[in-house]
């Protein structure tokens, strides 16, 4: 499988790519091409073009999660996809795989919105929708998570807004992941990790009936962690025995200094290509 960073926080030297506080890659798994999440605007799309990939032959489009930062960019997409429709071009109706409340709005204090600017019904014109709880499995090799467990009492994990039409905050049930079992391992392909990424990494193990993990790549939602929280994630991440992560986006530089600590912690940014066999 090659994954490609088509939009992070960061960019990388000498790779002229354009970024935004979002993130979004671009995965090709033995020629089934998808993408993980869509940032905040149209860059995924721009930088896509000029790094040669035609995001129009999509077959999944896979949401970690509703909020503005990994769903506003379906808006621009469907607007490319349906110019390629008026224009004759070859084109794919791709499938939407998400969590079934991951399109609910979500407003926060002094009313902003920062969920999905598209209802569930809205994209149903434009994707073939997904929406689970439970495991999806998107190729042989690689699965979509569903809702993850929260096991770990050490993940602090923090309640965003209130979702239209409840109550209580919003905690974020429709964070969830990728996981790609490779020959070596499992490789976590997270956006947020706002379900804990010890939580995450304990329910792909078992999804995947493996133990091994060679690589977390995608943010992990280490933003000023409070100490027991650091430490939890930083011992549990030891204790994994990876040679390396790719911690991006909502992964502050405090955080990622603790981690390298107990493990190799890899730059990432817009251009960043790997690949798992």
């Amino acid at each position: 499988m090659n994954l490609t960073v088509l939009v992070d926080n960061n960019t990388l030297i000498d790779r002229y790519f354009l970024a935004e506080p979002g993130l979004s890659f671009y995965l090709n798994d033995d020629g089934h091409e998808l993408l993980f999440d869509l940032g905040y605007s149209d860059i995924f799309y721009q930088n896509a073009q000029k790094m040669g990939l035609n995001l129009t032959r999509i077959q999944d489009v896979i949401i970690s999660h509703g909020h503005l930062d990994h769903t506003w960019g379906l808006e621009p997409y469907i607007r490319r996809l349906n110019e390629a429709q008026f224009e004759k071009r070859a084109c794919v109706r791709p499938r939407l795989v998400a969590h079934p409340k991951a399109f609910i709005s979500v407003t926060g204090d002094g009313g902003s919105e920062f969920g999905s600017l598209m209802s569930a019904d809205k994209l149903a014109k434009h994707f073939d929708l997904t929406l689970s709880r439970e495991p999806v499995v998107i190729t042989p090799r690689l699965t979509w998570l569903g809702e993850i467990p929260r096991l770990f009492d050490f993940e602090n994990l923090l309640s965003f807004g209130v979702k239209d039409g409840e109550t209580s905050v919003d905690m974020v049930p429709d964070d969830s992941a990728l996981v790609y079992s490779s020959e070596e391992g499992l490789v976590i392909i997270t956006g947020c990790s706002h379900a804990g990424i010890c939580n995450i990494v304990e329910y792909a193990k078992k999804v995947c009936a493996d133990e091994r993990v060679v690589d977390i790549i995608g943010g992990l939602h280490l933003m000023n962690p409070d100490a027991k929280q650091l430490k939890g994630t930083v011992a549990y991440i030891g204790a994994l025995g990876l040679e390396k992560i790719h911690a991006c986006h909502c992964t502050d530089l405090s955080s990622k200094i603790a981690l390298a600590a107990v493990v190799k912690v890899e730059e990432v940014g817009v251009g960043l290509e790997l690949t798992y066999r």
